[in-house]
Parts: C-alpha cells; sequence; structure tokens
C-alpha cells in the first residue's frame, strides 16, 4: 500500500500523535504521552498532496509530536505544515516505510540466517477460536466439559458460556459431528510464558490445529517459538517449549503471533523411519554446513556433540537461544526485529560457540521448569488466607506482590516484576490470568519457581553480552 501511495502522491506528510497504549512506546525524556483519543492505537495524521503533472519529484516527510493530549491540542491548534520541523524521508523497496528506519546494517544482519531459513518446517501455533471451551487448568474439569460437550448435555446457561455455536471463522458444530471424543486428546499446551495448560487436541476438532507441525510436538522433542513482526518496539519474543504451543504464547497482539520452530521431525503414520532413525533434525543442510565449516567441527543428527570434535541439533538450538536472548543483539538489530524473523549470526570461535550452548542450555533449562536452581525459593509466601486471586498488585518499597488484600509474595524485585518475554509481564500476567482463582499449593510452588528462572534469566542475559566479545559475531 505505501509503494502504491509513492506512486499516487507528490507529497506525503506523516504525523505521528502516537499515544498508544499497546505498544508500550518510550516518549523523549520519559514524558507522559497520551492518545488524542480514548483509544488503545495510536494516531497519526496524513496529507497527501497530488500534483496535476505527472513527472514531478515525490518527497515524504514526517514528524512526531508527543505529550500529554491537551498539550497535543493546543500545538495542533497552533501549527501547521509550513512550521512544522518535518524530516524528509527516502523510502526504499521492499517495505516502503513512512517513519525513521536505521538499516545501516542490514548488509551485516542479512548475512545471517533467518530461523525461517535455518529451522525449515515451521508454522504459526495453534488456534482454536473458543479457548475458554478447549483449555483448562485441570485434566480433569476438562475431560468432564468435553464429555458433555460431545454428548450434548448441556443447558442455555452452559452453551453461552463456553460459545458452544458456529461463527463464519469456525463450524463448530459441524466438526463436533465429525470428531469422537477421546480422552487421550487431552495434551499439554504452552499457553503463556511458564503457564501450560490442558488442551483437547483433536484435528478434526481445533479449528487452527497446525497439525503439519504439531504432529511433531505430540513426541519428545523441543521447539523455538518466536514471532515474525512487532507490534512492540522491543524484541524480546523467544521461549522455548516441549509440548504443543499456542499460538499467542507470546503476544496477544495478531502481528506477534508465535510462529512453532521444532528441531525435530518424525516420520508419518505409516512412513518408514528416516535412515538415521526415528526422527531427523529440522534444520537446513546449507546451514549446517555453514556450522561445520566455521567451527571445523562434524555435525552428528541427533542430540549434543562434546564441541570439540563434534556439534548436534541440540547445540545449534542452545546456541541459537542465548543469541537471541543477548540484549546487545536485541538492541543493535532491533529495526530489522520489528519486521521479520530473527537471524542468526554465526562464529569460527569454538570457545565462543562452546559457552553460549552452555549459557543458552541454561535458559532452555530454566524456561522449561527444568533446572535444579528453581527448587531453591528466593521469595516467601508467609500469610495464610484463601489464596483466591482478587486484585494483583506490586508494591516497589516493599517488594510484595499481593493477590488479594492480605495475602502477598514477598521479595520480588523491581527487575524481575517489570520482566517481559514478548508482550508480556510475566510475574503479573500469570497472576491476572487466574483472578477469581483459589491458588493450589502447586500453583503457588510454581510462581515462586517462575520468579527464580526470571532472576537467573536476567543474569544469564548479562553474562552472555560479556562472553561476546563485539559484533558482529564473526
Amino acid at each position: 500500500m505505501r509503494e502504491y501511495l509513492l506512486g499516487s502522491f507528490s507529497s506525503i506528510y506523516i504525523l505521528n500523535l502516537h499515544g498508544s497504549s499497546r505498544r508500550g512506546e518510550q516518549a523523549p525524556g520519559n514524558i507522559k504521552d497520551e492518545n488524542v483519543f480514548d483509544i488503545q492505537q495510536g494516531v497519526s495524521i496524513g496529507i497527501f498532496v497530488k500534483e496535476l503533472e505527472h513527472d514531478v519529484e515525490k518527497h515524504v516527510y514526517y514528524a512526531d509530536m508527543w505529550g500529554a493530549r491537551e498539550s497535543k491540542y493546543k500545538a495542533l491548534f497552533e501549527v501547521d505544515i509550513e512550521s512544522t520541523g518535518w524530516q524528509e524521508l527516502t523510502p526504499t523497496a521492499p517495505y516502503f516505510f513512512f517513519v525513521p528506519k536505521d538499516f545501516s546494517l542490514k548488509d551485516e544482519y542479512h548475512r545471517a540466517f533467518s530461523v525461517a531459513d535455518l529451522f525449515p518446517l515451521h508454522h504459526n501455533g495453534i488456534g482454536t477460536d473458543r479457548d475458554e471451551l478447549f483449555y483448562d487448568y485441570s485434566a480433569e474439569v476438562l475431560e468432564s466439559r468435553m464429555r458433555l460437550v460431545f454428548g450434548n448435555d448441556y443447558d442455555d446457561s452452559f452453551r453461552e458460556r463456553y460459545r458452544i455455536w458456529s461463527s463464519s471463522s469456525f463450524d463448530l458444530d459441524g466438526r463436533l459431528k465429525a470428531a469422537n471424543y477421546d480422552p487421550n486428546n487431552i495434551k499439554d499446551c504452552l499457553y503463556r510464558p511458564f503457564d501450560i495448560r490442558k488442551l483437547y487436541y483433536d484435528v478434526a476438532l481445533t479449528s487452527r490445529p497446525a497439525f503439519p507441525v504439531m504432529r511433531h510436538m505430540l513426541r519428545a522433542n523441543i521447539t523455538l517459538c518466536t514471532t515474525r513482526q512487532l507490534s512492540a518496539d522491543e524484541f524480546g519474543h523467544v521461549f522455548v517449549a516441549k509440548c504443543l504451543v499456542d499460538r499467542d504464547p507470546l503476544s496477544l497482539a495478531t502481528r506477534e503471533r508465535a510462529h512453532v520452530f521444532p528441531l525435530y521431525l518424525y516420520p508419518a503414520e505409516g512412513e518408514m523411519q528416516f535412515e538415521s532413525g526415528n526422527r531427523r533434525p529440522n534444520l537446513n543442510p546449507e546451514f549446517i554446513k555453514a556450522v561445520s565449516d566455521k567451527l571445523g567441527q562434524k555435525f552428528i543428527e541427533d542430540g549434543q556433540g562434546d564441541l570439540e570434535g563434534t556439534f548436534g541439533p541440540e547445540d545449534i538450538f542452545n546456541y541459537a537461544y542465548a543469541v537471541f536472548h543477548s540484549p546487545n543483539y536485541r538492541t543493535r538489530y532491533a529495526e530489522f526485529l520489528k519486521i521479520d524473523f530473527p537471524r542468526l549470526p554465526l562464529t569460527s570461535d569454538k570457545a565462543l560457540f562452546k559457552a553460549l550452548t552452555e549459557k543458552g542450555a541454561e535458559l532452555v533449562s530454566l524456561h522449561l521448569m527444568e533446572s535444579p536452581m528453581l527448587n531453591k525459593p528466593i521469595i516467601k509466601y508467609p500469610v495464610t488466607g484463601s489464596n483466591e486471586v482478587d486484585k494483583v498488585s506490586y508494591d516497589e518499597e516493599t517488594q510484595r506482590t499481593y493477590i488479594n488484600k492480605v495475602q502477598y509474595f514477598e521479595g520480588i524485585s523491581q527487575e524481575v516484576w517489570e520482566f517481559h518475554i514478548g508482550g508480556y509481564q510475566v510475574c503479573q500476567k500469570w497472576l491476572k490470568d487466574r483472578k477469581g482463582r483459589t491458588l493450589t499449593y502447586d500453583e503457588l510452588a510454581h510462581y515462586q519457581k517462575v520468579v527464580v528462572a526470571l532472576k537467573e534469566t536476567i543474569r544469564l542475559m548479562d553474562e552472555i553480552d560479556e562472553l561476546i566479545p563485539g559484533w558482529p559475531v564473526g
């Protein structure tokens, strides 16, 4: 569309009024920024000028306006095109952006492999269109609900609560008739960061089952989760799973829906096993050769190598996971991470590759909730009570996170409380999703482990940056 507009108008003026509550934009000088309307989406003013002559020089101008709503109203009454401090842009293919972009590192960045090329098979996560119906915290509760649905044994209030009817995007009635209840279809699914829920997963019933990828996650596997585009300004959209993956584990923004990149592929039912065994790595042979040439090491088809003479698929996975968690990587390539899949730079430094692989393995273990470090709580839950999540709030001075008026977790640093994975502030999101729920002992223990995982993630991210001597990694 931007390319078409460039061809249709001689001069384009874009005045960005900002004010988005979704993007988490930071105004210069940390001033308060507000929307000019009572909406979440940011606002801009576009002025498009078309000269009668055909062969005129094309121009695109851009300016920002930050601040409180009233200050923006006042400024808009006082300025015009002539008095606005425009910045002239030179939009280029393929995106033709109408906002300032710094692509000076484009050649450097594009020498790296895109994860979409690194892992040939990938897909969006699972979409149910009826999360409240098909997901639950408890396998028993989910099984009971699905038996009612398949048996058509429910009243109108149940039907309304779980929206048991077809829509233009989801023929629920038709799919229910085509499917049969099977308790084996209740699976673990990564729903949000550190939040694995039970999902009733049936290719014949699930609205968007993503089966070409998810069938490989029904067996022993591990997958990278990341996004192709960002709504936010900062990239933090990386996570890992060993189970099925929802489409929104990293953000609720449509353009930030997760893509799933399984490490291993299994033969389909009825197919012969692969020559290398019952599974093979989902890795581009050109990428494997590039790593092998860089390191002077031989690739093994499964597991991990010794990182002296061999490397394996899981070493590559862990190396990538470390690099994508480097704060300097995220800052240096910020403009590119907003518009396409992350790219993985390679190193010929064996010691650096090994060190980053080890840090990545630590991160993976933490995020899969498998690290032994998680068994050493660093926060307390000192007050007995109902354990019901009511109003979630954080007190910076006491470092307490309240779940209701009297009960709280104590010892959560502000840095951990504010830590984001993708579009979610993890410590807050996990609790808010359970509003009205009485937390079980296991859930209370799980939350304490999440805090440890986030604290250690912050530490490891700093250590990863300390390991990398400079950019570009070579």
